[in-house]
């Protein structure tokens, strides 16, 4: 089988494992990382999630029956490792697997209150041209990658067993074979979990569907006056749509804003919301232009700032809050400032 997937697995470094010890502690690379340290030494590792059952065992996973809460994992564990005769377990802390590259995702303390002594193996995984893990990938979907680069190579390195300290906790233990492990692999103990590696996975998936829902519930004589509004913009048009969506956004809020500094702002924020907040705070400098095309005087760093100065320079829609008249004492003008801001931010939330 390792012929046919072109596994080549090795073990390097001149420390061997120990046979007393019962709990081998890895990092998580891929989804047939438990086969691999399988081939060179009996260990069995409990299925966490997924369907028991023919799936579950071809896959090399051992099934406990217990589907409740960690505590009782534990106490499966605890009872299973109570068994001399049994193949000690392997563990992956980290619950869920990451390129091995940047860092190693906060250990979960339920693998080091099973047994004081545990042994870390460090495992890293080399293919050519292609990554060896993608993020939200089905085991699936690596195994027909698998059959498809030409080789992958697994190197596995066991590091001395770490006992616990007198009156140390799970979540200690866990922390200090964390950094162990991070040191011998060269990468970052990070304080990142499997549900924020989850949670940002989630916002990928949702930030990837963002751009094709606004223009699909558009109505089509919105979707045309903006291709009419955007038609005279060569430079613009070979660039990303998703942008060019949010700038139309802001530019409907903000008509008096470039729609060069609208998109320029949001390529670093990417954020319709804290492009407005930018410009009407005056992070953002630029040039108010006018829709009715009148001459503006003297550049300004935010509309807020230049409609003190200006009187009804920005024609705004009747939708908005109007500009008032210009005062005469400099308190009147900065109430009216303060005025038209809260008003505008109340009229960018609607």
């Amino acid at each position: 089988m390792c012929s046919v997937l072109g596994l080549f697995v090795q073990q390097s470094g001149p420390r061997p494992r120990d046979a007393a010890v019962q709990v081998y502690i890895a990092n998580h690379v891929t989804h047939f990382d438990h086969n691999v340290i399988n081939l060179l030494t009996s260990c069995n590792t409990p299925a966490l999630n997924g369907a028991p059952g023919f799936i579950c065992w071809s896959r090399g996973f051992m099934e406990l029956g217990v589907t409740g809460s960690r505590a009782e994992l534990v106490d499966s564990l605890k009872a299973y490792s109570s068994h001399r005769g049994n193949p000690p377990l392997l563990l992956f802390p980290e619950e869920a697997a990451t390129n091995g590259r940047a860092g190693l995702l906060r250990f979960s303390s339920w693998p080091f209150s099973i047994l004081d002594v545990v042994q870390p193996v460090a495992l890293q995984v080399q293919r050519p041209l292609i990554t060896v893990s993608v993020a939200d990938s089905s085991w699936i979907t690596e195994l027909f990658w698998t059959f498809f680069v030409p080789f992958t190579v697994y190197q596995v390195r066991w590091m001395p067993s770490v006992p616990r300290r007198a009156e140390e906790l799970s979540e200690d233990f866990a922390l200090r074979v964390q950094e162990l492990l991070a040191m011998e692999l060269g990468v970052v103990s990070t304080r990142l979990t499997a549900a924020d590696k989850a949670e940002h996975m989630k916002r990928l998936r949702h930030s990837s569907h963002l751009p094709l829902a606004p223009a699909s519930s558009q109505p089509l004589a919105a979707r045309l006056r903006m291709t009419s509004s955007l038609s005279g913009i060569g430079s613009f048009a070979p660039e990303d749509a998703r942008i060019t969506t949010m700038a139309q956004q802001v530019k409907e809020v903000l008509p008096h804003v470039p729609l060069e500094v609208i998109r320029t702002d949001l390529a670093q924020t990417n954020c319709v919301d804290t492009t407005i907040a930018n410009l009407l705070e005056g992070r953002v400098p630029f040039f108010p232009e006018s829709e009715a095309g009148t001459d503006l005087p003297a550049p300004s760093t935010s509309w807020a700032a230049s409609a003190s100065g200006i009187q009804g320079s920005v024609a705004l829609p009747s939708s908005k809050p109007a500009t008032k008249q210009f005062a005469k004492s400099p308190v009147e003008r900065h109430l009216s400032l303060q005025e038209r801001k809260r008003a505008l931010y109340d009229y960018a939330r609607r």
